[in-house]
């Protein structure tokens, strides 16, 4: 059974940092490629950030460019999003997701990611 959950969330204030990890298990990780996304309060769900199965190519939306940093260690299957100078705008459920083992790389595509883990809030707040 695959099993990808989240873990790090919580209630900080703007400026502060949190690193979110996802560990995954029932899975060949290194066979799926890895993407963060997130929910706000009465709004769809977004992509944040990707990275490729060995970790050489990432990506992200134009809003956390340059404060978010998606990773991974493929020896203890878990994959993590360091979230810098963060925002009220960023509060949110973030998931993880992850695409594989033969797919291609569409990162921001929801439909390609075979599983999803339940989600950890995320609240930026003064």
């Amino acid at each position: 059974q695959v099993q990808l959950a989240e873990s790090g969330g919580g209630l900080v204030q703007p400026g502060d940092s949190l690193r979110l990890s996802c560990a995954a298990s029932g899975l060949s990780f290194s066979a799926y490629y890895m993407g963060w996304f997130r929910q706000a309060p009465g709004k769809g769900r977004e992509f944040v950030a990707a990275i490729t199965r060995i970790g050489g190519t990432t990506k992200y939306v134009d809003s956390v460019k340059g404060r978010f940093t998606i990773s991974r260690d493929n020896a203890k299957n878990t994959v993590y999003l360091q979230m810098n100078s963060l925002k009220p705008e960023d509060t949110a459920v973030y998931y993880c997701a992850g695409s594989g083992p033969f797919s291609t790389w569409q990162p921001e595509g929801q439909d390609d990611y075979d599983y999803w883990g339940q989600g950890t809030q995320v609240t930026v707040s003064s």
